[in-house]
């Protein structure tokens, strides 16, 4: 018998002395990648309950059966920051989604905006990818993933309780995050990241933009950051800062 270091993400609600059924894709890394045994354990979790340690009672060509054993972590209470993106090339997406879990936002918002280059893009594949990036850093949480809206159509549904964080990388005389947000903490407890196409805003998206009161203009730096490394640099500087709060 041996522990797994491997944690996989169940969607059934869990409990002690369940069985848990590992089907299809997670069956096959299971059997065939980690070769893993009966009475192996392994951690476990379905983003509602906490982690739980698993044993392996049965392993057969279509299923693989998991009882859950006992609670290993308890929830905790994330930090609620979304991350609004507009489409970009989907290997580089995947990094974003990637990056930006393991650093703990809570809800992806894919946006269409004038300079947007790839419109459609595919939830399913974005949606494994984020499960996997919660499993290998974890997370005991998985954020969700809207469907694409529009830039206009966001904006004018905005809740006004939640602060954005408006990457603009045209307007370089912006404050950088880490010297405004700080002032804001006591307005918002809740956040978004605003990141822009490759082409950036443009002047009446930037208006727009601006024209709503929890919007706060900030600028990345003196370089022009592909838009992947936007999104984690920003993402980290905001939870860096809301972690250091609390």
């Amino acid at each position: 018998m041996k522990m797994s270091k491997t944690r996989l993400y169940v969607e059934k609600e869990l409990s002690p002395n369940i069985m848990i059924y590992i089907k299809d894709k997670q069956h096959h890394f299971l059997k065939n990648v980690l070769r893993i045994k009966i009475q192996d354990t392994i951690s476990v979790f379905d983003g509602k309950t906490g982690e739980w340690l698993s044993r392996v009672m049965s392993i057969n060509r279509e299923n693989i059966v998991l009882q859950i054993i006992k609670k290993n972590k308890s929830m905790m209470s994330d930090i609620d920051v979304w991350l609004i993106f507009a489409p970009i090339k989907s290997y580089r997406m995947n990094i974003t989604t990637q990056k930006a879990t393991e650093l703990g936002v809570s809800k992806f918002i894919p946006c269409i905006t004038q300079n947007t280059n790839q419109p459609k893009i595919n939830i399913r594949n974005l949606k494994m990818n984020i499960i996997e990036a919660a499993e290998q850093s974890e997370r005991l949480t998985i954020p969700s993933i809207e469907q694409s809206i529009k830039l206009n159509d966001l904006l004018n549904t905005f809740p006004k309780d939640r602060g954005i964080i408006f990457c603009n990388e045209i307007n370089k005389d912006l404050p950088l995050i880490n010297e405004v947000l700080p002032n804001h903490l006591n307005n918002y407890k809740k956040w978004a990241v605003l990141i822009g196409p490759e082409g950036g805003f443009t002047e009446l998206e930037v208006n727009k933009i601006e024209s709503i009161k929890s919007s706060i203009p900030v600028s990345l730096g003196k370089r022009i950051l592909r838009s992947d490394t936007a999104t984690t640099a920003a993402v980290f500087s905001i939870i860096s800062i809301v972690e250091n709060q609390l």
